[in-house]
């Protein structure tokens, strides 16, 4: 065989999972989601298009497939640059959510104010201001910090009545 013939030769597995990621990413970019590609059968024609067909390349294929570790939705397609352990700590993540009836508060509506205090002291006044019954409801929690406290408040001015009628 000469130096002029070009033979293509299989592609490595790496290859490989460059392409199936770049075919998985245009088919979300495309229509928002994957729904075509479920096994490595379903990339063979686009790799025999590139490549010649042999066992070899349904391997080398099967192998990047294997080597990826895509996860698949509840239809059994491949969800793209995720790997099964993603998916599950996602899942873990959804179900305590769950359970701890967690909600989402992007704190738009919030301000705060920032109380100095002395380190001994920090502790005890997020406690005596966490229980406090003139406090219920004024915040929606208190940070220690390095010099002081943190107070996230919707009514900033109706706390600041309150904290400064409490100062000596």
């Amino acid at each position: 065989m000469d130096q002029g013939t070009s033979i293509r030769k299989n592609p490595s597995r790496e290859t490989c999972e460059g392409i199936i990621k770049r075919i998985l990413m245009t088919e979300v970019l495309q229509h928002g989601t994957n729904k075509t590609f479920k096994s490595a059968s379903d990339f063979m024609s686009y790799f025999e298009s590139l490549y010649p067909a042999s066992d070899a390349l349904t391997k080398q294929v099967q192998r990047a497939i294997k080597a990826l570790d895509m996860p698949k939705d509840e239809h059994g397609y491949f969800i793209v640059n995720k790997t099964v352990a993603q998916l599950d700590q996602e899942k873990e993540i959804s179900r305590a959510f769950s359970l701890a009836h967690v909600t989402i508060d992007p704190m738009e509506n919030y301000e705060t104010v920032f109380l100095t205090a002395d380190a001994p002291m920090r502790s005890y006044l997020t406690h005596i201001l966490d229980t406090s019954e003139t406090f219920r409801g004024k915040f929606l929690t208190i940070l220690e910090t390095s010099n002081g406290l943190i107070i996230y408040t919707q009514n900033k001015n109706q706390l600041l009545i309150l904290l400064n009628s409490l100062t000596i």
